[in-house]
């Protein structure tokens, strides 16, 4: 059965819906690229793939591990390549709300944060992901 389906509803935007929830996502093409950016762009749809991919893997990591990472963010960036147009790089900051986290339980994190399926289907020599990991501290 598909996963999902995707329709063209013409001037650069599309339509994708979730088979299994009904839920939808509509995106727009980018300004760089004839679009009127009022939505996100499949390539910020790939970027956004991957930052809520690795917070998943992360939370099961945690959750199996007895702690959590409530609050957590990714904030990431996408650069795009020419000839032919790509993503040829994710920066992927990743910020910890303050927890005190143990020395095993950052590894946990960091270990966590290499498993997304979503980066591991990728290439490596095809896009390069920068990753930053930071763990806010108590004022």
């Amino acid at each position: 059965m598909a996963t999902v389906e995707t329709r063209y509803l013409g001037n650069l935007r599309t339509e994708a819906k979730h088979l299994q929830s009904g839920a939808k996502i509509v995106t727009d093409a980018p300004l760089d690229n004839h679009g009127k950016g009022e939505a996100f762009s499949p390539t910020d749809l790939f970027a956004a793939s991957y930052a809520s991919c690795a917070l998943t893997i992360i939370g099961i990591a945690t959750q199996t591990h007895g702690f959590s990472i409530d609050g957590a963010t990714v904030e990431t960036t996408k650069v795009m390549g020419e000839s032919p147009r790509r993503i040829v790089e994710l920066i992927v900051n990743f910020t910890f709300p303050h927890n005190r986290y143990s020395d095993k339980e950052r590894k946990i994190i960091e270990g966590a944060i290499k498993g997304c399926p979503v980066a591991n289907t990728l290439s490596s020599a095809e896009l390069k992901i920068t990753r930053t990991v930071a763990y806010m501290e108590s004022v």
